[in-house]
């Protein structure tokens, strides 16, 4: 799960500097996206238990 968030993270930041944008918005979806795909990966792990 923490890999998936950071690699998320790393995935935003690394786009924010190649666009050299100001505001991290690429940072911000990428880490929110992450966090969705890593909680739905968890709860389908724990509903088929």
């Amino acid at each position: 799960m923490g890999i998936i968030i950071a690699g998320g993270a790393y995935l935003g930041k690394y786009l924010d500097s190649q666009l050299e944008n100001q505001t991290p918005i690429f940072t911000i979806i990428f880490s929110l996206l992450a966090i969705f795909i890593a909680l739905y990966i968890s709860l389908k792990g724990m509903m088929k238990k």
